[in-house]
């Protein structure tokens, strides 16, 4: 790796300076950024996060050479909203994508309160990532799921492999026959995973001599869960973990493995390893009909740590030392500064940043970042089970803090308050809510403030629909 990018990288980072005060003719030649983003990814379905079943040699490999957080989160339990947040910057108020889709998934009758109106497309007034680093001279791709809208190229990114307004693989799914933009294969066989691999490696090697920033965003492990029948008959021979035994799942874990493998080996090929930032990021906590998420309480769809928690690993050469953690929570909002702080690329003007860079951890991983606490806001209803209440809800309307080794989440429908000390209790099985009174008024009074800075809207609407509970607590 080039010594001044390294010099500045480490200027940055130290906070001794900033990229703003070093002249444009000496500022070196700017990381490439490689983002592996995967979609329903629990935060347990890798080996080097303790899966005893799930087989990921290419991701443990990159964890052993990287820096990884064990407490990194996104912005919400579900993919579209968390996707709008990393691109966009901003917490679920400002954007107005709360869901997936429909926020009233569910049973109409079961809904006490009208949930907040939801927004399907990230809006051209939000400044992307890809378009504040395209002022910098970087060419972006984005190569997979996008779920923000019909095209990324109307919002700054100059390559679309397969990115449409779909939440899930269209058409016949994981295998050819499919189409999707600038993607298409009329032949059986191929399988999608390999096929973004394959354009992901044709873009590197096309951009070799400019600064880019792939997204590659897999549609795996999202359903339908569809694997290869080779690595499918692998694991169902293979005996189960503990909490996880779905072949096929794990099937599809070793599809994106080995796409990972297939990239790093990309940059290695082409001498471009030193020179790229590498992450890798789940959208969301892993799908409870799939796998399991143990320790952690919950799955996909819920607040509960299952449905946030994900696995986040960054390798920069030069700055990251290999096999170091972090415990500082970091969030999906925080990417946007951090990629601007480690390429030097200039903050867009008049435009809201709700994240902090997370870019002083990366050479000092037990550093603290200057915030009071992180949020989320959901204010919307999702059909399935896990309601802890007993309802026929993954979740109803609700809001959660951390702050510190704290969490609080609050029910909207009735205002119930969960209090959970996650130093103490990761699995979230001792809510403290009623014994640490000071604490939980504490996280109440910074999440109410919060909510009034960013203009989060809270569901007060009673459902004409609804049908109250019986007292016996059947429907």
């Amino acid at each position: 790796m080039r010594l001044s990018m390294i010099l500045l990288l480490a200027t940055v980072i130290s906070g001794i300076g900033c990229l703003d005060s070093i002249a444009a003719e000496n500022r070196p030649t700017k990381p490439n950024i490689l983002f592996f983003f995967i979609d329903d990814l629990g935060w347990a379905d890798l080996g080097c996060m303790g899966s005893d079943f799930y087989e990921t040699p290419n991701i443990d490999r990159l964890a052993a050479e990287s820096l990884v957080f064990t407490d990194a989160y996104a912005c919400a339990p579900n993919c579209a909203p968390s996707r709008a947040c990393l691109m966009s910057g901003q917490y679920t108020p400002r954007h107005g994508i709360f869901t997936v889709g429909d926020p009233r998934r569910g049973n109409n009758r079961f809904r006490k309160l009208e949930p907040i109106e939801n927004k399907t497309v990230l809006a051209d007034k939000f400044i992307t990532i890809a378009e504040a680093l395209k002022s910098n001279g970087y060419t972006s791709a984005s190569m997979g799921k996008w779920h923000l809208g019909a095209d990324p190229t109307t919002q700054g990114f100059d390559v679309n492999i397969a990115g449409r307004e779909w939440g899930s693989p269209s058409g016949g799914g994981y295998h050819s026959p499919f189409r999707y933009p600038n993607l298409n294969n009329d032949k059986p066989g191929d399988y999608l995973t390999d096929a973004l691999t394959r354009e992901a490696c044709r873009f590197i090697g096309e951009n070799r001599e400019r600064p880019f920033f792939l997204y590659l965003t897999h549609y795996a492990v999202h359903t339908p869960i569809q694997a290869k029948d080779d690595l499918t008959a692998k694991y169902q021979k293979k005996t189960p973990g503990k909490h996880q035994k779905n072949a096929k799942y794990a099937a599809m874990i070793e599809s994106v493995d080995d796409s990972v493998g297939a990239v790093l080996q990309k940059l290695d090929e082409l001498k471009l390893s030193g020179d790229t930032l590498v992450i890798f990021y789940s959208d969301n906590g892993g799908f409870g009909g799939a796998t399991s998420n143990h320790p952690l309480r919950g799955a996909k769809g819920m607040l509960y740590e299952g449905g946030i928690r994900e696995p986040l690993i960054v390798r920069l050469p030069g700055v990251t030392q290999p096999g170091t953690r972090c415990s500082e929570p970091v969030i999906g909002v925080d990417f946007y500064p951090t990629l601007l702080d480690l390429t030097g690329t200039k903050r867009p003007d008049d435009y809201q940043l709700d994240g902090e860079s997370f870019a002083p951890l990366l050479s000092k991983p037990n550093a603290k970042l200057n915030r009071e606490a992180i949020f989320w806001h959901f204010p919307c209803y999702l059909q399935g089970s896990g309601d802890p209440h007993g309802g026929p809800f993954r979740t109803t309307p609700a809001g959660a803090i951390r702050k510190g080794d704290w969490k609080l989440i609050e029910w909207f429908e009735t205002g119930r308050l969960e209090l959970y000390n996650l130093a103490e209790d990761l699995s979230e099985t001792q809510d403290r809510s009623d014994s640490d009174p000071q604490k939980r008024q504490e996280l109440v009074a910074a999440m109410q403030a919060w909510r009034q800075q960013v203009g989060a809207p809270i569901p007060d609407q009673p459902n004409p629909k609804y049908v109250p509970q019986p007292a016996n607590g059947k429907r």
